[in-house]
């Protein structure tokens, strides 16, 4: 065949990849959802994107697949730039065979996560699939395993992102669950099994926003980081999480300056914080008030809330924040708030963020459930996570921590650089109440008026302890400081210890699912 037919053969090829089946791209509209081109042309910077694989497609010939198949295999692969920063992204195409998984598709997936590995740069997965493609049987779940692996292998070495922003169904599903940030646009559904599937095994009737939407997983199951209305904004949600990012393990997050001076005092810490010891506030606000610009994003919002993680910048680099949310039981800590920080503090930790905790606490939880389901074996995921990073870490202490919580929230015996309190902070074994209890559980049986004893035996309880003054003269915190003196605080201490100093004493290690 002369060149010139080739070309053209060639051409031709290209343009129907690129424009694709308009029946199916309206149906994809219909749904209010963007193509996988579409979003991929709206995350990248302009004429960035160089796609690869572009005509493979599936090798299948049974089931009508013969028929059915077309280039691109469901999922367009490549790499490009996102604000002048290099990435790999994969976007599942719903418009070619309902980007079900099958062995070539997975292919690709996978070795564009292992791409990413070895180029040292992020990798972005928009998630649209019906799940493994049965025409192909177990090919289809070979290629699924391969992409688990390569998302497995590569955690901890780049940044890896995923959006669900349509269907992600049965053994895909996991894909996102192994990645660092998991976004969501509502609408979207993941589950192993649909329910069809459940009403058949298990007798249970379940709709599929009850058992994979939106609000499940951010509110109970607590899969994802991020949920977002639309197509747009997850793209745009995407854009903003890498800049909090370094491009691999070996780097440090870029800076950024947003105009807020380190020298800038937080009173206002002071009116946020209630004289009541036991009165709740809202973390978020004070950590708002100490960051620059109050530019603070929260993840896993609705998820474990006495607990609060997230990303912002102190003096214009990045730092990672866990905190006890004393909106919700006196910030005590259970389980799911348990992993919530410590998979946190893991992220951080991979990627060279330092860490802020923020502790103000009534304590780990008690009870029977706690209990049986586990409350000490993932309190000490939380110790270990502490005690195996290498970042900076600098811990504040506001008003309590009794317990397990102290050790939990990163003191300096697991690690912490710098440990700065408040002067009304009350550290110890039990609050006054309890420990009054069992220290004069004698002297209050035996008293005419127990209540009265309870009350003064408290009250001296909280006079010997409460205030940092007693904390800093016994050795367990470094400084005591204003509240208005806070932020310049935090900042003074991270100007010491920073992350880029830790990279010789670095072990790299994989963000496993907690």
């Amino acid at each position: 065949m002369k060149k010139e037919s080739l070309l053209e053969r060639f051409v031709d090829m290209e343009k129907a990849v690129e424009e694709g089946d308009s029946i199916a791209i309206e149906k994809q509209h219909e749904r209010g959802r963007l193509t996988a081109r579409e979003r991929i042309a709206k995350l990248v910077d302009p004429g960035s994107f160089t796609e690869v694989f572009k005509f493979a497609q599936s090798p299948a010939t049974k089931f009508g697949m013969e028929e059915k198949k077309r280039p691109n295999d469901g999922v367009i692969c490549g790499h490009g730039t996102v604000d002048g920063r290099r990435v790999y992204i994969f976007a599942q195409d719903r418009t070619v065979l309902d980007a079900s998984v099958g062995a070539v598709h997975g292919e690709k997936i996978s070795h564009t996560i292992e791409s990413a590995r070895r180029a040292g740069v992020p990798c972005i997965g928009l998630l649209d699939s019906v799940g493994a493609r049965l025409q192909e049987s177990l090919a289809s779940t070979t290629a699924v395993g391969k992409i688990l692996y390569q998302l497995s292998r590569s955690s901890g070495h780049v940044p890896m992102l995923a959006a669900v922003m349509g269907t992600c169904a049965g053994i895909a599903s996991y894909t996102p669950a192994l990645a660092d940030i998991v976004m969501m646009v509502e609408g979207g559904y993941m589950f192993i099994t649909g329910p069809k599937v459940v009403k058949t095994q298990l007798g249970e009737d379940v709709t599929l926003d009850e058992l994979g939407g939106a609000s499940v997983h951010s509110q109970k199951s607590g899969l994802i980081d991020l949920a977002y209305e639309n197509d747009e904004d997850c793209l745009d949600g995407i854009r903003r999480i890498l800049r909090y990012l370094p491009s691999n393990a070996l780097e440090v997050p870029s800076e950024l300056e947003l105009g807020d001076s380190p020298e800038r005092e937080t009173d206002e810490l002071l009116e946020i914080l209630p004289d009541d010891h036991l009165a709740p506030y809202d973390v978020r606000d004070m950590i708002k008030v100490i960051v620059d610009k109050q530019d603070f994003l929260e993840l896993k919002p609705s998820f474990a809330k006495s607990m609060v993680i997230g990303l912002g910048r102190l003096d214009k680099r990045v730092v990672g924040f866990v905190a006890n949310q004393n909106l919700y039981d006196l910030g005590s800590i259970t389980i799911d708030e348990a992993d919530k920080a410590a998979r946190f503090v893991r992220f951080c930790d991979s990627f060279n963020i330092p860490i802020v905790t923020i502790v103000d606490s009534f304590g780990v939880a008690i009870g029977s459930e706690q209990a049986h389901l586990g409350i000490l074996r993932h309190v000490a995921k939380m110790m270990y996570a502490y005690s195996e990073s290498t970042v900076p870490k600098i811990t504040l202490m506001l008003r309590k921590g009794y317990g397990g919580v102290k050790q939990a929230m990163c003191t300096k015996e697991l690690g912490a650089d710098q440990v700065i309190g408040w002067p009304f902070l009350d550290l110890d074994i039990l609050e006054p109440k309890a420990a009054v209890e069992i220290l004069y559980q004698e002297e209050i049986r035996s008293s005419s008026d127990p209540d009265a004893v309870r009350r003064e035996r408290a009250k001296e309880f909280e006079d010997r302890f409460r205030g940092s003054f007693s904390a800093a003269v016994e050795g367990f915190i470094h400084q005591t400081i204003h509240p208005r003196d806070t932020r310049k605080a935090l900042i003074n201490a991270f100007r010491m210890f920073r992350p880029e100093d830790r990279l010789r004493e670095k072990r790299v290690h994989g963000n496993m699912p907690l």
